[in-house]
Order: C-alpha cells, then structure tokens, then sequence
C-alpha cells in the first residue's frame, strides 16, 4: 500500500491506538488525538479494561486497513503483532519515553505528530520483528539486573532508585541469571546480563552507540555479560569501552563479554520461569526461553520528511 490520503478514506478505515499514559503524558501534550483526527483517524485509548492488543484486533474486526500506535516499545510490539499477523501496514507515532524503535525508523522524536503525515505521503517499508514464543518484540528482550530492576515498585516514576536497589547484588557477583546460553564461544552458564535486540545494536562509535541502523538484517543481536558488571545502569555505554578495540562476534581477552548476532537465541536452565523485560515490560518466562526473528515481517508507513537517523542508513522500501 501507498500513501493513505485522509481525505479519500472514512474515519473507520485508520485506527490508532494510544496509550495515554506513555511519556508521561505526550499524546496530550502533543496534541496528538486532535491532529489524528484532523487527518480522518479514529484514536482509541487503552485503559485497565483495553489493552492495546485487544483495541488493535477490535479495529481490524471493525473494517480498519490501517493501525496506528501512539506509546512506548510496549505498546507499539502489542499494535505491530497484530498488524503482522493481520496484513495491515502501521503508522508507529513515538510517544513514549525512549522510543527505540520509532527513533531506528528514523522517525522525528521531538514533535511526534510529524509521523502522522505517513497517513497522507506515507513510504511503505517491510522490517523485522523479535519473536518470543507467540509474543513480539520491537526492541530487545534483558535478562539480569534490567529485568529486576523494572520489577521494583515505582520503577517508571524513579529508575535510578530501581537499579541502585537491584545492582549492588550484581555488582559484588551474588546475582546472576539462573540459565545457560549458547554462544559462539561456546555455552555461559549464570551470566550477569544477557540482551537480545530485534537486529543487532551498533556499538563501535559513542554517537551511534546503541542506534539499530538497519532494521532488516533477519538477525538477533545478543550480549552476553558473564562477569560482575562494572557500569550499570548504561549497560551500552559501558560495552563500548570494551568493544572499543575487539571484534564484533569475539569475546573479551578475560572472556568477560559475548557480542554476536544469529537468528535464534535460545537460554536454558533447571528453574521453571526466569524473569525478563520485553520491550520494557515486566514479564515471567517459562524455560527454555527461544527467541527468534520473522524477517520482514511488519509493513510499516514512514513519512517522507523524517530525520533519518544516521541520514547515510534507512529501513528496506
């Protein structure tokens, strides 16, 4: 599909769901229902009772060719599963707190209703999606200290609280991951942290570092941290100071650190569930973990004018 012209088509036909809460509040300080709705989309809210997988399958029941979402990596992987599944393109509008995913479309962070001209000059572009079981992921899957630390009560209201309650264990190697991964350098057992990104993360220069420049590799980036880790909670910046001089896919002199990419990852272990943050969210997992990648498999509409960060890298049109 093209360009979605608003005019040409009935409010029903474009959807996008919201979640009022992400980004402290960014779809009502960016105005973004009203602008939505200038251009012919229906916004619908998640609330405790809708959450925005439920809204999305709702809309494509209800005739909408078209999903948007307006939220945080949490709520875009609950919109993009169905979309994925359902063949419908997404218009992603960055309106959480990080935005990882939206930030690697290259999309404009600091005005998001600049991603709602998608609905009338739209690019279509295919990417991949991170799988987990039946579940998706947008940007990345933590295991360890990250995954504790979105666990701890008030956790979005004052991170830096939550890590410094869960690191000190990490810090002093009295905490770990309870499950062994297979790397290229053979099997870690008990590693500290272990990432695994919807393609691999850039690492080899501080301006880019942690930017996905392509988003269609139909590859997992993964990071494995075996020893007690020195500099959370910037697990990113901290790993390019060690990748700095090594090669991409070799571990560490001191075999402190795994960095590869494939397209399946899978943690084994003798406990029953293992903890872990999906795209930022809390979840309990059930053992073995199998983390896979669909190529290709979300339609996503970009707006012409956006940043394209770095201008030299996009996504596949």
């Amino acid at each position: 599909m093209g360009a979605v012209m608003a005019g040409a088509r009935t409010r029903a036909q474009v959807v996008i769901v919201t979640n009022p809460r992400s980004g402290g509040g960014k779809t009502a300080r960016h105005s973004l229902v009203r602008r939505a709705e200038d251009m012919g989309a229906q916004v619908w809210m998640t609330s405790a009772e809708r959450d925005a997988a439920s809204l999305a399958r709702n809309a494509v029941e209800e005739g909408a060719q078209v999903l948007g979402v307006a939220g945080g990596d949490g709520t875009v992987s609950a919109v993009a599963a169905v979309a994925a599944d359902e063949g419908r393109p997404l218009v992603v509008v960055p309106a959480g707190t990080r935005n990882h995913f939206a930030r690697d479309l290259g999309l404009d962070l600091r005005d998001p209703g600049r991603a709602l001209d998608a609905l009338v000059d739209g690019e279509p572009a295919q990417v991949d999606l991170g799988v987990l079981g039946s579940r998706v992921f947008v940007n990345n899957v933590s295991f360890g200290m990250y995954a504790d630390a979105l666990l701890e009560p008030g956790y979005r209201e004052d991170k830096p609280r939550a890590f410094a309650t869960v690191a000190p264990d990490y810090l002093k190697g009295k905490q770990w991951v309870e499950a062994r991964v297979d790397t290229p350098m053979g099997t870690v057992e008990f590693p500290q942290v272990v990432l695994v990104s919807n393609n691999p993360y850039h690492l080899a220069t501080p301006r880019w570092l942690g930017r996905r420049f392509s988003l269609t590799t139909g590859e997992l980036g993964a990071i494995v941290l075996k020893r007690p880790a020195q500099a959370p909670p910037d697990l990113l910046r901290h790993l390019h100071g060690e990748l700095r001089q090594h090669k991409r896919g070799a571990s560490l002199p001191d075999d402190g650190l795994v960095v590869w990419s494939a397209p399946g990852i899978t943690l084994h272990g003798d406990v029953r569930h293992l903890d872990a943050g999906v795209d930022g969210e809390a979840v309990r997992l059930p053992l073995p973990v199998v983390c896979g990648i669909r190529p290709g498999a979300l339609r996503v509409l970009l707006p012409k004018g956006r940043p394209r960060i770095p201008p030299e890298h996009s996504v596949r049109h």
